[in-house]
């Protein structure tokens, strides 16, 4: 499987989708590619909007996207799919129209046959085998947690260290340690702003200047970085 998971679409005072362009170049390569686009995350903004914004930087980097909403058919526009790319925003509502569509086992189908999948937040999540370790409200039914399980381990993207200043609340890492207590066999990777990892020629690995935060129940949380390897979590 070729997979790019991405934690955050855009960095402060950046445009959108600026900071990973390149790795998404360089992850579809030189041959210019026209995408399938998955908008189904996008709440309080239309698809058509949503698909603009990301034409927009595809086109800097010489691919293209096209948004699932304009088939009739939402399956086979999955099976004609050149690669698979599914926005960031509301992982609920993301959940919920993949499964009214039919699209949880046709996109894994396709991305086990080889077919490149990016995918930044909500779209990371659904990689995942559950939903349950996305930071987003349950605005609706998802007719389900399961995922599409093209990694064996969850993410949390944006994963932040401490809470804001004020703010009462349980930290993100108690979340999730409240996550492992119920589901202790899981291992979850908390994946900061900035970063990606790069499944490809089944070797995993993140891209970016900040460490990624690995929790697994019974044991302290690890750092690692760009330069460690993450195969471990393939077989997690």
């Amino acid at each position: 499987m070729k997979l790019l998971l991405i934690s955050n679409s855009t960095m402060p005072g950046e445009p959108y989708l600026d900071y990973p362009k390149k790795e998404i170049r360089n992850f579809l390569g030189e041959n210019k590619v026209n995408a399938l686009f998955i908008p189904y995350a996008a709440v309080t903004f239309s698809f058509d909007l949503y698909e603009s914004k990301v034409e927009e930087r595809f086109a800097e980097i010489g691919h293209h996207i096209t948004s699932i909403h304009h088939f009739s058919d939402p399956v086979e526009a999955v099976l004609n799919a050149e690669a698979i790319v599914v926005g960031g925003g509301n992982t609920w509502q993301l959940v919920r129209m993949m499964h009214d569509n039919r699209l949880m086992e046709a996109i894994r189908s396709k991305i086990e046959q080889g077919t490149p999948y990016i995918g930044w937040s909500a779209g990371s999540n659904v990689a995942c085998p559950t939903l349950q370790t996305t930071n987003d409200m349950p605005v609706i039914d998802p007719k389900g947690f399961n995922c599409m399980g093209l990694v064996p381990f969850q993410i949390n993207p944006h994963y932040l260290d401490t809470n804001p200043e004020g703010h009462g609340g349980e930290t993100r890492e108690q979340r999730i340690e409240e996550f492992l207590e119920v589901n202790p066999e899981i291992t979850v990777v908390g994946l900061r702003e900035g970063t990606m990892l790069k499944l490809e020629n089944n070797s995993l690995r993140m891209i970016g200047n900040r460490n990624a935060r690995i929790f697994k129940k019974g044991t302290s949380p690890k750092e690692l970085s760009s330069t460690d390897s993450f195969d471990f979590l393939l077989n997690c």
